[in-house]
């Protein structure tokens, strides 16, 4: 059954982290950055998802070191509390964080992230900066564009959506431009199409990230 756990960063932090493992022998992790909402229901489904395909997947509550256990919906109001968390951590706290979710999952094998939204970020930069990942697949990173300039050292698939603003369309084609090395997929959809708890949500073009980030991850992972 999936579960919380406890984790420790190098500098002493602690946080939860919600685990699920496969049935059987695990083909490789996957670790799945939250959008700006935590650790909620949506991200849960997702981390299960991938233990279902195989993999021992682990969803790092990347908010505790704002707010432990935040959580919340996709209303208006609940979006402006969500950047208001989000506003009390850097970067760098999401990639100490993210840091020591990678070494304990490695007791999988190898390792990918993937992360929606304020996760996507939080993937493209985890791709650049930490050691030990097999593979990346951020999906529509509002901050990306920001972290233009990052060079990610593992295999990356991005995906966005045609009609959003965070980031752009235009916004993720000169990322993909930039690192051409990336595979990005553009989906007639906006922002947040993989959650089905929003309005935004598009069936189709979700299943088709999937189905690719599925493939990219067995090549990678196994």
């Amino acid at each position: 059954m999936p579960s919380w756990i406890e984790l420790t960063a190098d500098d002493g932090h602690r946080f939860s982290a919600w685990v699920a493992e496969p049935l059987g022998k695990a083909r490789g992790a996957v670790v799945v950055a939250q959008e700006i909402f935590g650790v909620n229901a949506h991200i849960r489904a997702v981390t299960e998802s991938y233990a279902a395909d195989g993999y021992l997947a682990v969803a790092p509550a990347l908010f505790d070191r704002a707010q432990r256990g935040f959580e919340t919906g996709y209303t208006p109001e609940d979006i402006a509390t969500a950047r208001k968390v989000m506003q009390g951590l850097t970067i760098d706290d999401a990639m100490k964080d993210l840091a020591a979710t990678l070494s304990w999952a490695a007791r999988a094998g190898r390792v990918g992230v993937t992360g929606f939204c304020w996760g996507g970020t939080v993937a493209w930069v985890a791709a650049a900066r930490l050691d030990g990942l097999a593979c990346a697949v951020p999906y529509y990173g509002g901050g990306m564009p920001g972290y233009i300039g990052e060079a990610p050292r593992c295999p990356v698939m991005m995906h966005f959506g045609e009609h959003d603003t965070m980031p752009s369309a235009e916004q993720a084609r000169l990322i993909a431009a930039a690192h051409p090395s990336a595979i990005a997929h553009f989906y007639d959809a906006g922002h947040g199409f993989n959650c089905d708890q929003r309005a935004s949500f598009d069936a189709a073009a979700s299943a088709l990230a999937r189905s690719r980030t599925l493939e990219f991850f067995a090549k990678h992972l196994g």
